[in-house]
């Protein structure tokens, strides 16, 4: 063996004999691609298999009978499809510790698997989000993508399934795929599925989903995503410039781009695209400064402004002109609406003011702006299917050197997005108030890009996070760091850039949401998990054995209550005692509920007083049936509209 600097592994000779029939298989699907499936064999292993039905047709010049139909399928679709269905008894219990402001904020950060986390979200945000950004894996065939095989324990999954690394290390949630594995595409779809539609029940009517990929699986993400949402809802095929050096390492083209798909839920006429410019442009605009709002006022005498009469005009796509009028020009036209554009200026009032001071008769000035993000204060521009600087997105390198100036720590994370990607896309909505969902979240792009729009015209945007506690590589530099976990890392890029984006912007400090609640994905807070709030009825319950499990806070089984009640995580909860106890209410008397071991007629009567519209207790806080019964009768004299249960 020839030694070439480094040590090369001697493969075993394969003593069993030649599979005959994969090697035919593998003939025909070189003649006939479209004629290649798969199959399970006599151990539940999936190979490659011909459908014969579809060979024949290639194989006769006569139509061939039987069933025809428009389809697209794969093994385990229909696995797939149920899970979509199933129901989860997974909850999500708060985490103090790693939360920022979590008393004030309204930004959620949740870590767990986002299919189950997705179904814990059904009922608290079923069409209550505006917008959906996710970054998947690509399935390239190196990497990791989450496994819901969850009948079977995390030590059967990673022995089954090969779920450790080169070092032995479980990386729970997740299985490799690789592109020898005979189901490589129906792993891929089969963990996209269900997670697309249970995001589609999230999206609100106008909502619109954003979904990044590369070649890999971007023809069967079309597929899935014209099935979920209808082909009829596709807004657009996004063309992403990912970088300007792409790596020489295919054979037949070098890829210097990715895929942006872009499906609305229903109503896509209100998809609508905000078109940015460049901050090099001479003139009013800036993307980054704090001015968010100029006047024009329009062919208006104002001897303060200059001697004569000037008009602003719309001139071009990106630009204003201002042209000083002759009296007799206007004689007969008097103008007196002032225009009022919105969105991100370099300059002024003071400074447009004495612009237009400056203007000469016969002169034109123009000045670049950036538009209004109010529909009706101008045209709209339809955004273009390249995404590129010429639109204000920069490339994965800078992506990639913006996290590493972050953390002062080069790779930290790899190939992150870019924050002003999610910032465009986030901008074709006309809307600063959206909840913007990413339930792939990875390096936190998406939080970064809500604070950074947030900060530069007053918006009002929130952020729901979820990704794995994924354990980091052995020797990575986030290894290094001290980081155990990639949440961890997602959750200090949101610390760090709230930090940056403050001192850049320090007119937000205070007014700004930078902080977020940390939620973990766990098991359900009851014993009995097929147990939720709604099905439990004074009569029915058990007197004296707990069914809530040890070690859980009073916190832990509110979230469960809040969940199940369909109410949001980002309710503001007050905390206050009745008599030494405490009572938690939730957004000012949505909810308010009370886990201590005792209550008193007191207590109840005074809770009851506040006419909550929901009320809940612990079922062991009452010592018998009776005790019960009295509770549901103070609420009957006191309250009789509140929804009373406990757990």
């Amino acid at each position: 063996m020839t030694y070439y600097g480094e040590y090369t592994q001697v493969e075993k000779l394969d003593l069993t004999s030649k599979d005959i029939l994969s090697d035919n298989i593998a003939k025909i699907g070189q003649l006939f691609p479209e004629v290649l499936t798969e199959s399970s064999d006599e151990n539940g292993r999936l190979r490659p298999a011909i459908d014969f039905d579809k060979l024949r047709q290639f194989l006769s010049r006569e139509i061939v009978e039987g069933r025809e139909s428009y389809e697209f399928t794969w093994v385990g679709k229909r696995g797939a499809i149920a899970e979509a269905g199933k129901p989860t008894t997974q909850t999500l219990r708060p985490d103090l510790e790693e939360s920022v402001d979590f008393d004030k904020s309204e930004n959620i950060f949740i870590t767990g698997d986002n299919l189950e986390v997705l179904k814990v979200l059904q009922e608290s945000y079923l069409g209550k989000i505006d917008m959906i950004y996710i970054d998947p894996p690509y399935n390239t065939g190196k990497d990791f993508v989450y496994s819901d095989k969850f009948q079977m324990s995390e030590e059967e999954l990673a022995d089954e399934m090969d779920l450790r690394d080169e070092d032995g290390l479980q990386r729970v949630g997740l299985t490799k795929n690789e592109k020898s594995s005979a189901r490589y595409h129906s792993d891929w779809l089969n963990m996209m599925y269900p997670r697309l539609v249970l995001a589609r029940n999230l999206l609100k009517d106008s909502g619109v989903i954003f979904i990044s990929i590369d070649d890999n699986e971007q023809a069967n993400l079309k597929a899935i995503c014209d099935e979920i949402f209808g082909e009829e809802n596709l807004c657009g095929q996004y063309v992403w410039k990912r970088t300007d050096t792409p790596a020489n390492l295919s054979k037949t083209i070098r890829q210097s781009t990715e895929f942006v798909f872009a499906y609305g839920k229903r109503e896509i006429e209100r998809f609508y695209g905000i078109q940015k410019f460049s901050s090099s442009n001479n003139g009013l605009m800036n993307q980054t400064n704090s001015v968010h709002e100029l006047i024009f006022p329009e062919n208006v005498v104002d001897t303060n402004l200059a001697d004569g009469i000037y008009k602003a005009g719309k001139y071009g796509t990106n630009s204003y002109e201002i042209v000083l009028l002759e009296d007799t020009e206007v004689k007969n036209k008097i103008f007196v609406k002032p225009i009022r554009l919105k969105g991100k200026f370099k300059w002024g009032q003071e400074y447009l003011n004495k612009e237009l001071q400056s203007v000469t008769k016969i002169s034109i000035k123009t000045i670049a702006f950036s538009p209004s993000y109010e529909k009706t204060e101008y045209e709209r521009e339809v955004p273009p299917s390249l995404i590129d600087r010429n639109v204000g997105v920069t490339i994965n390198e800078l992506a990639q050197t913006y996290v590493d100036t972050l953390f002062q720590i080069p790779k930290i994370f790899t190939n992150p997005k870019p924050v002003d990607l999610i910032e465009y896309l986030i901008n074709f909505q006309n809307n600063r108030e959206q909840i913007i969902l990413d339930f792939f979240a990875g390096s936190a792009t998406t939080a970064d890009a809500v604070m950074q729009l947030n900060a530069e015209d007053g918006g009002n945007r929130k952020y729901i996070l979820c990704t794995l506690d994924e354990q980091v590589a052995d020797k990575s530099a986030a290894k290094e760091a001290g980081y155990e976990t990639i949440d961890q890392i997602s959750r200090e890029r949101i610390r760090r850039a709230a930090k940056k984006i403050q001192e850049e912007h320090p007119e937000t400090v205070g007014k700004q949401d930078f902080g977020f609640r940390a939620y973990k994905l766990d098991t359900s807070n009851f014993k009995d998990v097929s147990q939720t709030p709604d099905s439990f009825s004074q009569e029915s319950l058990f007197d004296s054995v707990s069914n809530i499990k040890d070690g859980r806070t009073d916190l832990d089984l509110l979230f469960q209550v809040m969940l199940t009640w369909g109410m949001e995580l980002s309710l503001p909860i007050a905390k206050t005692q009745i008599d030494g106890t405490d009572v938690y209410n939730v957004a000012d008397g949505a909810l308010i509920a009370c886990f201590a071991d005792e209550i008193s007629e007191s207590i109840l009567r005074q809770i009851a007083k506040e006419e909550p519209l929901r009320a809940v207790f612990k079922d062991e806080s009452f010592a018998n049936s009776a005790a019960k019964i009295n509770l549901g009768q103070i609420f009957k004299e006191e309250a009789p509209n509140t929804k009373v249960k406990v757990v």
